[in-house]
């Protein structure tokens, strides 16, 4: 029993990290940071966008990219 419980768990959390990105290949490759202009990328957890220059971390909610200066957070 405790073998398929932890069987289940790790067959979860795989299929959350195989579906982390909500941000198509195309859409990633247009979009830049509005405070810079510099490219950004997907963080690794797939919950934000982060600009490769100036560090700043726009939100992903529903799956829609929040690139607003006033709603970013910066990342060292």
């Amino acid at each position: 029993m405790l073998l398929s419980l932890l069987t289940a768990r790790v067959s979860n959390a795989r299929n959350i990290e195989e579906s982390v990105m909500p941000i198509s290949e195309q859409l990633l490759e247009i979009l830049v940071c509005p405070a810079c202009r510099a490219k950004v990328d997907l963080k690794p957890d797939g919950s934000a966008l982060k600009c490769v220059e100036c560090k700043r971390v726009y939100p992903i909610r529903d799956d829609i990219p929040v690139m607003l200066i006033d709603e970013a957070t910066i990342e060292r």
